[in-house]
């Protein structure tokens, strides 16, 4: 029950409104402490039937501040365990001494700290402990605070795992507590020459600027207007048709489409409309098949509204196989009209 007072204590103090980050100037620091040590020793071996229980105490230290993040103290305390003698069958309480080192270290300079070290408890026999845990700082002064803290204690003779607690009060030597005060001279009068007016913040001044309100998104150059770059755009079209056919497929109409809005978006560009066949039949047959087949995109493409002189077709049958394999998937691959359309546009720079 008093570790689960001194848990909930620490928890409390972790929450409170007033938390401490300044930095820390190097120093040593002394303290003094309440302590609570929550032991579970059975059958001391020097003192057979001997059951060593839970100890209040306290305790001092003294310690050294590195820097915001590390320090390092020795730790004193004086210990009255509860102790039960099962061959007497009585309680009694038995005088104890705890002390050893630990590292403190310090989360992001802040109040929170983790801690680790190694004590001697002399109690009935001696026995070395390793000890880790976390606690809580809170400066009331530069350098005065107050600290809560939990640990774990592992016996290195014995095997015991332990836990304890304690809150205590401290003073760190060294904290410049209150500035000294200085009489400042007469401040000095400097002009301080104003900026040139610049209305769209484009880093040109008013007077040098021939394009006054150019959007904060846009690059500008020397004389504040906008800046432009040529890129290039790309539009591809592959129509494919079934063996001996020239009739367009529904499902190519909205690729046909997309070919449509690039001529218009572009009205300078052109488009070569290329038709192919497999190698399957007469040389002749196929040349007739293949313009037949980009005519017929070409007429999609007039019903879309682009003017019929800026489209050209050409049919080269067999000449350029897209797949040189005597195949039935083969051969429907090379029965296709193809277009490749580019063009440079001018774009904005952005900042």
């Amino acid at each position: 029950m008093k570790l689960k007072t001194l848990t909930i204590a620490i928890a409390l103090a972790a929450t409170s409104a007033s938390t401490f980050a300044a930095d820390k100037e190097e120093g040593f620091y002394i303290g003094a402490f309440g302590d609570y040590y929550d032991a579970s020793w059975k059958n001391m071996r020097d003192q057979a039937g001997l059951d060593v229980n839970e100890s209040t105490g306290w305790g001092v230290e003294a310690g050294y501040r590195f820097s915001d993040y590390w320090s390092a103290r020795l730790e004193y305390a004086d210990m009255d365990f509860n102790a039960f003698d099962k061959v007497a069958g009585n309680r009694n309480n038995i005088d104890g001494e705890r002390y050893g080192i630990d590292a403190l270290y310090h989360l992001d300079g802040g109040p929170f700290y983790g801690l680790f070290g190694i004590k001697e408890i002399d109690v009935v026999d001696d026995n070395t402990f390793l000890n880790a845990g976390v606690g809580y700082q809170h400066f009331i002064t530069d350098g005065l605070f107050v600290n809560a803290e939990t640990a774990v204690y592992q016996g290195l003779d014995r095997g015991y795992t332990d836990v304890g607690a304690k809150i205590g009060i401290n003073y760190l030597f060294g904290q410049n507590s209150a500035p000294v005060e200085q009489v400042k001279p007469a401040p000095e009068v400097v002009e301080v020459a104003v900026a040139p007016a610049d209305s769209d913040n484009d880093n040109i001044a008013d007077t040098d600027d021939k394009c006054p309100n150019t959007p904060m998104t846009d690059a500008v150059d020397g004389t504040g207007c906008t800046l432009y770059e040529d890129k290039e755009v790309t539009v591809s079209l592959l129509v494919t048709f079934p063996n001996n056919a020239s009739a367009v497929s529904t499902q190519y109409l909205n690729d046909i489409e997309k070919v449509s809005a690039f001529l218009k978006e572009y009205p300078d560009t052109t488009v070569l409309l290329e038709g192919h066949t497999s190698a399957v039949g007469k040389a002749t047959y196929n040349k007739w098949l293949s313009k037949k087949r980009a005519d017929a995109v070409a007429k999609q493409l007039v019903a879309d509204g682009i003017a019929e002189d800026r489209i050209t077709t050409v049919g080269l049958g067999e000449e350029r196989l897209k797949n040189d394999a005597n195949t039935k998937a083969a051969n429907a691959e090379n029965r296709r009209v193809e277009a490749h359309i580019k063009t440079i546009k001018n774009v904005k720079v952005l900042r």
